[in-house]
């Protein structure tokens, strides 16, 4: 028997693909370009529960039996649909791949795709910090080990595409995705989420981009709203996370987004999907839509009149696969085809891009096996959560301590109050599972456990004093718990106030997609409750379990102390518990900027010299806490600071070094987080006034010391000019090494001489940063 050549693995994928093509029939090309939502516990059925908008209208009717005959692309989240227990599940979703693969000619397989933005979206798996958390830590790293094990989860679980990180770079925090978000800078956004292409990656899943591009942006921070970003503002500040994640982090899928910008939708924009992405970029791998992406051309943008028009546009610009259904590249587009409206040629190259991946995953190969390795499977073991707490720890942010209430006394008299310290939820994110789907399973259990702040307190703190009153809901208006929030806290030497947000989605929460806000206040009366507990007179410290930054300046000078965890996980509670403990030295650094008042947005650091503070206008943006802010319970030196010349000179296509040794002044063991930014005086186009160009965590023991050098490239200057083209540019530079972006250490002088320098894909995206021992 002799073996197609598409089947032999000793040939190239490509010569395997095309010969596979060339035996493919019109439908069984366009039934690997689209997914279908099935649920793993049924064995192919679909599903029927809906989690968003648009859900339930924008499905095709289709016959399951029927339709995999002529192959399928893509199973859309058999786990994270609805809640089934792991091991039955991936033993459904083998046997759903069977099905899929013996009914079609060639016996090709799908690709099984999930969500992953906080861990594994499955009923039973570990829930890690939401992206936020991950920018707070400043440590690609620990999210590269974090991402691994997600992967590892995955994988065994017999799943192939993971759906993150996200990379849209927070412009509004208002929006309702922030906590999707790694933060409001590119540098760090684009590094941490490399670290986690990397760790997916690493265990063989497909890391999925998203959204590209620009839809963090949206006008008035609505979610799906028209983005009119500038060229330059999404040359520099939208796009970089995502060239960085490509190139450095081998991401091998990019998920279209849903926004449009300047009046032309990202979905059936060839200029951003082939012309940037594929011929500038060099991105091989697929495009797929976020989910009916590509039905909303026709229904929300009204770009296309019919299915088949948004088959075509969608297509043409450069989507490969259609998620989570068949809507358009079904029926729509088979006919289409036929008609001559859509040429064969795209349908051919969309499905070459999804059979070399699929190639690459091993799925045409004759040995495959859907069978997962083992049969029992833990999506949550003691690893995991070890991993999670770890993260979770190094999240934590202490944003104010100004006369050392923090720790607190192992004997204290202490009072608990707030809708958030006693209630699981209050760690997680709303791609969370329990968050996304046990709200419409609430007879189900949470499947994790999940210790609250007040039961991790109680654990920590054995010997204190702890009572609790919730005082208030999160987002509704009555204040009947007053009165015995007041009291417990009257009655204690300490209050701890518990405040935030309540994940959910589209209007389900005060986090999440599609809970927009119009202002940065507390949630609901939790802002007046706490104003009623400052009142006592007793000494109150604020934790906030949040998604997105809150204005504070109404307590500024009021409170003992402020801690900010954003949505920490499962293991959130001890995390936040051993920071007011002592027991964790918080070194968490803000990856947002915290406001003053609530309407002082939008506002982000990077600001040109008209978006500061000054006698223009009344309206003071400056924020109560500085992007890259945080505290500790030790002290650090940095000193020994070293940069050539008092004015050095580099050429526009040189480097230079800049190094400072950091002591740990302190009694006790912490971290300390050494910023670079770049301050550019003069330009041909208006600059950010500072922007954030490298960063390095330096672990120290009491009294110990570490070098940290910074290799500053001068394509690290580089920005987008008035013809469009990026360039790194002569004059003067500033670098200024900081503890954050408002407070300045050091800083160097650079005069970059030469001519103007084009860049392009081949320029340094990183500073690199050496840590040795003390010179």
């Amino acid at each position: 028997m002799t073996t197609a050549p598409w089947r032999d693995p000793a040939l190239p994928a490509a010569a395997r693909v095309d010969d596979l093509l060339s035996r493919m029939t019109l439908e069984e090309k366009t039934a690997q370009l689209y997914g279908v939502w099935v649920g793993a516990a049924t064995d192919g059925a679909a599903r029927t529960e809906g989690v968003a908008p648009h859900q339930h209208d924008m499905t095709a009717d289709y016959d399951w039996a029927e339709l995999i005959t002529h192959g399928l692309g893509q199973l859309t989240r058999s786990f994270g649909t609805a809640p089934v227990d792991p091991a039955p599940a991936a033993q459904a979703l083998a046997r759903a791949q069977r099905r899929i693969a013996g009914a079609g000619r060639f016996g090709i397989p799908a690709v099984a795709h999930e969500e992953c933005l906080a861990g594994f979206t499955a009923w039973q798996a570990t829930a890690y910090p939401v992206p936020l958390a991950w920018g707070a830590t400043f440590d690609p790293p620990l999210i590269e080990e974090m991402a691994a094990r997600i992967g590892q989860d995955l994988r065994s679980a017999g799943v192939h595409q993971g759906l993150a990180p996200v990379l849209d770079v927070v412009r509004d925090p208002r929006w309702g995705r922030v906590e999707e978000t790694i933060g409001e800078d590119p540098y760090l956004t684009g590094t941490i989420g490399t670290a986690y292409v990397r760790g997916l990656e690493s265990a063989g899943v497909i890391a999925t981009l998203k959204h590209f591009a620009g839809y963090a942006s949206s006008a008035g921070a609505r979610n799906l709203a028209p983005v009119r970003a500038g060229i330059r503002e999404f040359a520099d500040v939208t796009l970089p996370p995502f060239e960085m994640a490509l190139r450095e982090g081998g991401a091998r899928s990019v998920m279209a987004a849903y926004n449009e910008t300047d009046g032309v939708p990202a979905s059936a924009d060839p200029a951003l999907l082939t012309e940037l992405l594929r011929e500038k970029w060099g991105f091989t791998g697929t495009v797929v839509a976020d989910y009916f992406g590509i039905g909303f051309l026709e229904t929300l943008h009204r770009v296309a009149g019919t299915a088949g028009e948004a088959a075509h546009a969608a297509l043409a610009a450069g989507i490969d696969v259609e998620l989570p259904t068949l809507k358009c590249y079904g029926k729509p587009l088979l006919e289409a085809v036929r008609s001559g409206e859509i040429p064969e040629g795209l349908v051919d190259r969309a499905a070459r891009r999804v059979l070399l991946q699929k190639c690459e995953l091993g799925l045409l190969d004759e040995d495959w096996t859907p069978e997962p390795k083992t049969a029992d499977l833990d999506l949550d073991s003691a690893a995991n959560r070890a991993l999670a707490r770890r993260v979770a720890e190094e999240s934590v942010v202490l944003l104010d301590n100004p006369d050392g209430a923090l720790p607190l006394s192992p004997d204290a008299r202490i009072a608990v109050v707030g809708p958030r310290a006693a209630d699981a939820l209050a760690m997680l994110g709303c791609y969370s599972f329990p968050s996304h789907v046990l709200t419409h399973h609430p007879e189900v259990p949470m499947g994790i456990d999940i210790p609250t702040v007040l039961e991790a307190l109680r654990a920590e703190l054995p010997d204190a004093k702890v009572t609790f009153a919730e005082g208030c809901a999160v987002s509704a208006p009555d204040t009947a718990g007053f009165e015995e929030a007041v009291a417990r806290a009257s009655e204690a030497d300490v209050c701890l106030a518990v405040l935030g947000d309540r994940a959910g989605l589209f209007g389900r929460g005060t986090s999440g997609e599609g809970c927009d806000v119009t202002d940065l206040r507390l949630p609901g009366v939790q802002g007046e409750l706490l104003d009623a507990l400052v009142a006592t007179g007793v000494p109150v410290v604020l934790v906030l379990l949040t998604g997105r930054p809150y204005a504070l300046g109404r307590w500024q000078g009021r409170l003992a102390a402020v801690v900010q965890a954003f949505f920490p996980g499962e293991e959130g509670g001890p995390a936040v518990a051993g920071v007011l403990s002592g027991r964790v030295n918080p070194s968490g650094r803000l990856p947002v900027s915290v406001p003053r008042v609530p309407g002082g947005q939008p506002w982000t650091y990077l600001q040109p010299p008209l978006g500061l503070a000054g006698e223009v206008s009344s309206l003071d943006p400056t924020p109560l806490y500085p992007f890259g802010h945080g505290g500790s319970y030790t002290t650090f030196a940095w000193g020994d600071f070293t940069c050539g010349d008092d004015l050095t000179e580099v050429g526009t296509d040189g480097s230079c070094e800049v190094s400072l040794t950091v002591r740990n002044t302190g009694d006790r063991t912490g971290a300390e987080v050494v910023q670079l930014y770049l301050h550019d005086p003069v330009a041909s186009v208006t600059r950010p006034d500072v922007r954030l160009i490298g960063y390095q965590r330096v672990e120290l023991e009491a009294g110990g010391a570490s070098r940290v050098t910074f290799r500053f490239h001068a394509d690290l200057s580089s920005f987008t000019d008035r013809a469009g083209r990026r360039i790194v540019e002569p004059g003067v530079l500033e670098l200024r090494l900081a503890a954050s972006s408002s407070d300045v250490r050091h800083t160097a002088r650079l005069h970059l001489t030469g001519p103007v320098r084009e860049v392009g894909a081949g320029r340094r995206l990183r500073c690199e940063a050496h840590v040795s021992g003390p010179r």
